[in-house]
């Protein structure tokens, strides 16, 4: 185990960062909120299946009702939002730089709701890479016209959405078995993804090798694999901290875009994805300064 909680952030960055890349593949061939109601749906399901062979606790009706909200949250609007804006022509790497954005609003909610006590390296760790996401988006939206305002007010949403699910847990449902409470997390989301792919997509899915392919990452890497990890370490570790891991997910993301895509980032972005990466340092790394 000791192993295993020592890799554990790095492993979730890992995984994490690739979601922004299977979203390009995902909406390809299909609508954002149809791929996405098939993915969480079936995740939903093996995770049931496999609460029930673990033999986990049944989850009262407080924590299903809290686990539900936490979904519409860090799946219903956070997935939601990312994969709208990269079907609207948002490149996959300024996507991650903007999702990065959420340790900041997470950091402001657990203070907030959780009184967590943060010191003043964490802070200023947050701020860089605050700053840093930030630069990179002012260089893109001035330099191209791939950062439209429709892709904007969705990477907003996913990013209120992602701060707002990753507090709760914290807050209401530490106890909640893992496996039982993440499949109910996806039921909640695959209602709202539904609606929205019936109402919105007219259930738009083209089955080909690579949506076969973006689907099954998706639900065995993303879905099971980096959330369970995300939500493990949210039982051990402060919001804040477990969120501020995601300001490394823009570099992983941006290498992986240039290598499929042919996306690339100018200068000044270059120095704000230093500077994000710096952030994430501070805000990570182990410190007993004082605190603020």
């Amino acid at each position: 185990m000791a192993p295993f909680v020592r890799f554990a952030p790095m492993v979730f960055v890992m995984l994490w960062s690739t979601g922004f890349i299977v979203a390009r593949y995902g909406t390809a061939d299909s609508g954002p909120l149809t791929f996405l109601s098939i993915r969480v749906a079936i995740a939903a399901s093996i995770l049931w299946v496999l609460s029930r062979i673990a033999k986990e606790a049944t989850l009262t009706r407080r924590e299903k009702v809290v686990q539900m909200i936490s979904g519409l949250g860090i799946h219903g609007l956070y997935l939601g939002g990312v994969f709208v804006a990269i079907d609207l022509g948002l490149p996959s790497g300024v996507s991650a730089l903007i999702a990065a954005l959420h340790p900041v609003v997470t950091t402001v909610f657990g203070r907030v709701l959780l009184r967590e006590v943060m010191n003043r390296r964490r802070v200023l760790g947050v701020v860089l890479g605050c700053i840093g996401v930030v630069v990179v988006v002012v260089e893109r939206g001035g330099a191209t016209d791939s950062v439209s305002t429709g892709a904007l007010s969705a990477m907003g949403v996913a990013v209120l959405g992602m701060s707002a699910g990753t507090v709760l847990p914290r807050q209401f449902a530490v106890s909640t078995p893992l496996l039982g409470g993440t499949a109910w997390q996806y039921l909640s989301s695959a209602v709202l993804f539904s609606m929205g792919a019936m109402f919105f997509e007219d259930w738009e899915f083209s089955v080909t090798p690579q949506s076969l392919g973006a689907l099954a990452w998706s639900v065995g890497i993303l879905s099971l694999g980096a959330i369970l990890i995300m939500l493990w370490l949210l039982k051990r570790q402060a919001a804040s901290q477990v969120s501020s891991l995601f300001f490394l997910t823009p570099a992983l993301s941006t290498i992986q875009g240039a290598l499929l895509f042919g996306e690339s980032l100018g200068i000044l972005s270059l120095i704000g994805l230093v500077v994000a990466l710096l952030g994430v340092w501070l805000a990570t790394s182990m410190s007993h300064s004082a605190t603020t």
